[in-house]
């Protein structure tokens, strides 16, 4: 999907004001998936799923990957068209609305994505990392933050292609690994980012190979 740069399409905007279409584009960004094993995975009613589902396809985030007999009764399939990204600019005019269903949907699924990840021992690797750190600066040291953030991300998209493109060289599926990077940067409350850092870590922790960054 070409990158979205203006959110002036009000199909658009409603598709996304809404956090379960949220949640299911982003199971759909890297696979295809069914309706039911969508509503499997997140939880939800298959009726609510199949219908957010002919939204997305309706205005062009979602497209039908395949069928196939299931049952007795075709099931359908469906893929994301692309990995949506928003500009800083096209953000800025985002809906309120919009911006608070895309924060929460995304909020929820970062949880869940981390919590199935500790679950099965996915911190277990020597150079898994859990790192949080509250901060006082000022607006320019929150632009560098910020565009710091960008950098990484752009350059773990870079790191992803490479992998692939190795990975398939190799003709063979036993060097992969399923890599989870969640990354934000925020306003934090006053009291957080004054905080000394680990000062509100929850007191239960699961048995992790966590690493506490002392500088970044």
């Amino acid at each position: 999907m070409k990158q979205i740069t203006e959110l002036d399409d009000p199909r658009l905007v409603k598709a996304l004001a809404h956090p379960l279409r949220i949640t299911i584009l982003r199971v759909l960004q890297d696979r295809t998936a069914s309706p039911s094993e969508i509503a499997e995975e997140i939880s939800a009613p298959l009726g609510n799923v199949s219908y957010h589902v002919r939204v997305l396809e309706r205005v062009g985030l979602l497209e039908l990957a395949h069928t196939r007999q299931r049952r007795g009764a075709i099931e359908h399939y469906y893929r994301a068209v692309g990995r949506v990204r928003i500009t800083d600019k096209a953000w800025a005019q985002v809906p309120e609305i919009v911006k608070d269903a895309m924060v929460s949907a995304t909020l929820d699924q970062a949880v869940r994505y981390v919590s199935a990840a500790a679950a099965t021992g996915g911190f277990d690797r020597r150079d898994a990392n859990v790192s949080r750190r509250g901060m006082v600066v000022d607006k320019q040291g929150f632009a560098e933050l910020a565009a710091a953030a960008k950098e990484l991300l752009d350059r773990a998209y870079k790191i992803e292609s490479e992998s692939a493109l190795r990975i398939a060289a190799r003709d063979h599926r036993n060097g992969e690994i399923n890599a989870g990077l969640v990354l934000m940067l925020f306003e934090a409350p006053p009291a957080y980012a004054e905080a000394a850092p680990g000062e509100h870590e929850p007191k239960r922790r699961s048995k992790t190979h966590a690493k506490q960054a002392s500088n970044s």
